[in-house]
């Protein structure tokens, strides 16, 4: 008999086959039931099968009830596990919830019985799951890190976000990394009419690229190997919200025009499909990279580009902003001192003035690391190793708060503008200066970065304070080649 969508699977993990015979003779309309003789077959099929729920007798040869339960902690995101026993004693009932089960069905049982207990656990987990998220969602709008600040910049950025919010605008948020970019798109999201919708984020640069196209639209059964069955991508699971696009930049060339056209007809085919599929999803995306240049290059399309920026979102860099850092500091020191219940107090003027001055490279994200190690130790002094050690190399030009390419340089930067540079032969452009210098230099450090590592790419991203993927990036972009 064929399963149906609506039904939920069980996983019966028991050595007596009665009794999954006997339940998917009595509530094969609500469920489909599977069954595992003993529990390495039945922890073997928590993989495979997926079920939402199982039931699991707690004396069996082999591993017992109690073992599996403590196996079944190590499989991320499990089901939850009712148990079955015709010994019911109040000790082994104590020890099954203490390790993990949600429930104790005494045998022999009535199916009715089975099926109640099953429906109960079933939309617990489905509350559960729903509260879990929406304490994310409120999480996330509450935290508002970049938000917290008095400066100008950071003024003007409240001020776009509340006009922006409510409207249907793609929004492009450009900035450097730590500077709050999701927050930024989550805070979008809750103060728009679709507050109430899903907001599903999807990060373009963590996903391989061969597998993105199905992660973003879906798949149907059998569209390529281990699609054992048809599965909704990105886009449908956020039908009347928010789908967040992050590091938009990174998204393969040969996908962006399968994105375009689900942008703009509201409609995509899924991987392997045939039937058009509509939806309507507000688009917010997030860059680090200049698209300007990446479009210059051939690597992302402009129209693409176009259709995605209707309004552009810029973050600015925590070194723009250094009156905020004392408000994100007590900010930090507040929070992590009540989730690790320490009582570290305000830290020194002096030490403020260190935190104050330092280029924050990672922005608002490495501040915040340095206030909960500060925190978690109970020691402001340590702020002084953590300067000293912490990498001041920078990774990508930043962008101003109106989202174009910055032109602001770094004082080392300064320092490589050479006296024999003729402004009447090379022009007067400080932004194309600025763009040649560090470029030249960023070449340099990585090439040093592989050679003193051997040219061993993992060795040197480490070296260099990057991710593997940016330095085979970068490794392209500079035609960088190992002189053997």
């Amino acid at each position: 008999m064929p399963r149906k969508s609506e039904q939920l699977k069980v996983l019966v993990i028991d050595d007596d086959p009665n009794v999954s015979w006997m339940l998917n003779k009595g509530l094969s309309g609500d469920f489909e039931f599977k069954s595992a003789r003993d529990g390495i077959e039945g922890i073997q099929m928590v993989t495979t099968e997926s079920p939402d729920i199982i039931l699991l007798d707690i004396k069996m040869p082999g591993m017992s009830g109690l073992e599996v339960l403590d196996k079944l902690k190590k499989v991320e995101n499990h089901p939850d596990v009712l148990m079955l026993s015709g010994h019911a004693e109040t000790e082994m009932i104590v020890e099954a919830m203490k390790r993990g089960a949600t429930e104790f069905i005494k045998k022999p049982f009535e199916i009715e019985e089975v099926g109640i207990h099953l429906k109960t656990a079933i939309e617990r987990r489905k509350l559960k799951n729903k509260v879990v998220g929406l304490q994310k969602e409120l999480s996330a709008s509450r935290d508002g890190n970049m938000f917290i600040g008095e400066s100008a910049a950071m003024a003007k950025v409240r001020e776009l976000v509340e006009q922006v919010a409510p409207s249907e605008l793609t929004v492009l948020i450009r900035g450097e990394s730590g500077t709050g970019k999701e927050i930024a798109a989550r805070t979008l999201h809750s103060k728009s009419p679709r507050a109430k919708k899903p907001f599903v984020k999807v990060n373009c640069a963590a996903i391989p690229r061969d597998l993105l196209e199905a992660e973003l639209f879906g798949y149907e059964k059998g569209a390529f190997t281990g699609a054992h069955k048809t599965k909704q991508g990105r886009f449908e699971v956020a039908d009347k919200g928010t789908i967040f696009l992050d590091e938009i930049g990174d998204m393969p060339i040969e996908l962006q025009s399968k994105l375009l056209q689900a942008i703009e007809q509201r409609e995509f085919v899924r991987v392997g499909g045939v039937q058009n599929i509509r939806v309507d999803v507000r688009i917010v995306s997030a860059t680090n990279k200049n698209l300007e240049e990446a479009i210059s290059a051939k690597q992302f399309r402009d129209d693409l580009f176009y259709r995605l920026n209707e309004i552009t979102l810029g973050l600015p860099p925590l070194r723009q902003r250094p009156d905020d850092v004392p408000l994100l500091v007590n900010h930090f020191i507040e929070r992590y001192n009540k989730m690790y219940k320490k009582s570290l107090p305000d830290i020194s003027s002096e030490t403020m003035k260190k935190l104050i001055d330092f280029e924050w490279a990672g922005n608002v994200r490495q501040l915040e690391n340095f206030i909960k190690q500060m925190v978690v130790r109970n020691d402001e002094s340590i702020v002084n190793d953590l300067l000293a050690t912490s990498s001041r190399v920078v990774a990508q030009a930043p962008y101003e708060t109106n989202g174009s390419y910055s032109t602001t340089p770094t004082a080392h930067i300064h320092e490589k503008f050479s006296a024999s540079f003729d402004p009447e032969t090379d022009g007067y452009s400080l932004k194309a200066r600025i763009e040649k210098v560090v470029t030249k230099e960023e070449s340099q450090l990585i090439r040093a970065a592989l050679t003193k590592t051997n040219w061993n790419r993992r060795k040197a991203s480490q070296l260099l304070d990057i991710s593997y993927r940016s330095l085979l990036y970068k490794i392209k972009e500079y035609a960088l080649n190992e002189i053997k």
